[in-house]
Order: C-alpha cells, then sequence, then structure tokens
C-alpha cells in the first residue's frame, strides 16, 4: 500500500481541507549496483572527510552553501523553515487558470491529494467546484525544505491531483537556441502538408496507456533473465543511424501507401500498426498472460 509522504492542509479563500499526499507514480526503474570486477563484491560508498580520512556518520552531516572555494555558509533545516512556517503545512492556492493555458513542459511530478479524517466534505466541495469551473489552481507548497509551485487539478474519478513544477526561470526558452531553423527553412508547401495531416489523420486514436509498454526495460529484464540462467550473450551491433530522406513528397506518399495496404490486407488497424510497441509486441504480451 502506498504510504502519505507528507500531511497538510489546501489553503482556499478561508477554508482549510486537510489533506495527505501520495506520489502519483511508481517509476519502474530497473536499477543495478556497482561490483569489483574481479571479486564480484559489492562496493561500499562512505563519506569521508578529505583533510582527516575519517568516515563521517549521516548525523554530523549538515548543508553548507558555497560562498567562494572551500568556504561555506551552514544553514539549518530549523532555519530554513523558520523563513515561513506556516507555508510548511499548507497548500496555498493563489489562482485558478485554464488548463490549456499551461505549457506540459513547466510540470514535474504528480501526486494523488487524499481527505485526511473528517475533511471529505470541505474536500468534495473544492472537487466539485472545480469540475464544475473547469479550472486548474495553481498554489504553492513547502516539500522537505523547498517550496514548490504546483498545479492542482480534478483527476480521473473523485480525486484531486497535485503536480509539482517548474519555475519560469528554470525553463530554458526556445529562443536561447542557436540551431532552430529559421521560419523560410520551416515553411511547407500546401501539398505536403496536406499529405502530412491525412498521415496524422489515419494514424489518430483515442490514447489508452495501457497499449504502450516500455519496451527497452523490458528487453533489460528478459536479458538479466537469461544471463542468470547461464546463457551465453551474443552482443549485437550498434543500430545504424537513421538516414536522411532525401524526397520529403515521395516519403509522405510511400507513407500513406503504407498505411492503406496495411488497412487494405485486413491485417488490423493501420492506427495499431503505427503505434508504439506495434501490434506484434501487444500479441507477445497477449501469449505471456
Amino acid at each position: 500500500m502506498p504510504r502519505s509522504i507528507w500531511s497538510g492542509a489546501i489553503s482556499f479563500g478561508l477554508v482549510n481541507v486537510p489533506v495527505k499526499l501520495f506520489s502519483a507514480v511508481n517509476r519502474k526503474t530497473v536499477r543495478f549496483n556497482q561490483l569489483n570486477k574481479d571479486t564480484g563484491n559489492r562496493i561500499q560508498q562512505k563519506r569521508v572527510d578529505p583533510e582527516t580520512g575519517d568516515e563521517v556518520s549521516y548525523e554530523q552531516i549538515v548543508k553548507g552553501y558555497e560562498l567562494t572555494k572551500d568556504r561555506y555558509v551552514v544553514i539549518t533545516p530549523e532555519e530554513l523553515d523558520a523563513l515561513d512556517p506556516e507555508r510548511t503545512r499548507t497548500i496555498d492556492i493563489e489562482d485558478f487558470v485554464d488548463l490549456d493555458e499551461i505549457d506540459p513542459v513547466y510540470y514535474d511530478h504528480p501526486y494523488y491529494l487524499v481527505p485526511d479524517k473528517g475533511a471529505a466534505k470541505a474536500y468534495g466541495l473544492l472537487l466539485g467546484a472545480m469540475k464544475e469551473a473547469g479550472k486548474v489552481a495553481i498554489a504553492r507548497v513547502v516539500i522537505r525544505s523547498k517550496e514548490q509551485l504546483v498545479a492542482i487539478r480534478p483527476g480521473e474519478g473523485d480525486v484531486l491531483m497535485m503536480e509539482t513544477m517548474l519555475f519560469h526561470d528554470e525553463v530554458v526558452p526556445s529562443d536561447d537556441l542557436d540551431e532552430l531553423p529559421s521560419a523560410k527553412e520551416l515553411k511547407a508547401s500546401d501539398r505536403e502538408l496536406k499529405m502530412a495531416q491525412q498521415l496524422i489523420d489515419s494514424l489518430s486514436s483515442e490514447f489508452d496507456p495501457s497499449r504502450y509498454r516500455d519496451e527497452y526495460r523490458d528487453k533489460v529484464l528478459d536479458l538479466i533473465e537469461r544471463k542468470a540462467s547461464g546463457e551465453e550473450i551474443a552482443v549485437q551491433p550498434e543500430a545504424p543511424e537513421p538516414a536522411r530522406v532525401p524526397d520529403l513528397m515521395a516519403a509522405l506518399e510511400a507513407s500513406l501507401a503504407a498505411v492503406k495496404d496495411t488497412s487494405d490486407d485486413g491485417k488490423g488497424s493501420s492506427k495499431k500498426k503505427a503505434s508504439s510497441g506495434g501490434a506484434k509486441s501487444r500479441s507477445k504480451e497477449k501469449a505471456k498472460a
């Protein structure tokens, strides 16, 4: 069962809604340990004072901000909390905005907000009002001694979602990129645009997140299982670089023809053919199930 990582209250005008915070994701990263190549023993990482060579326990470690080389100012957790003690326990809503006004580049990490004991009615009021208004709340909260900008929105079902966001000065503006092509280089002909739109339409479908798997992670886990069983693994050569398309119109026409052929042959919809993983990988998943 997931465990809450923070508890406090959503501050909504003069209304406080006690809530608990749960992470909305459980990342499935394949983690490796570092081993000694010769002995196979796991490597230990120690915190060591570079001057004395002594190992430093976790209790002895403090936070220091480097002013100049090797000159630090030490800051304690209590000093950070004292900067705004009220905000350490509240999610302060500042604005309500339309969802489509937020560029997805600002989103960082998703969480669930669940009502604490006795807060169901106030929670339901905020959830229902936001659903009716079709708005997203922009708020601030302190989590683990760091102030976060967050977006709160109704999620699927009767639950509020909270997304931590990047601040404006943390996002790299696209104008700062020095390799963007000019407007003249980006311009396509009307015929090319029409064919590209036809290709997009032929590959369009409703979003179903269950259709997409981390195929690389599956391959890594399969590799681990095969090596653990004693199988010899033949290392494959690196994949070749994608070839540049010399004729854009020819590539569009060939893509549309391939989609049409797939549909005419009755081997499944072109949408599935082009989706991540493809029909082949999904049929393997069904066979495993």
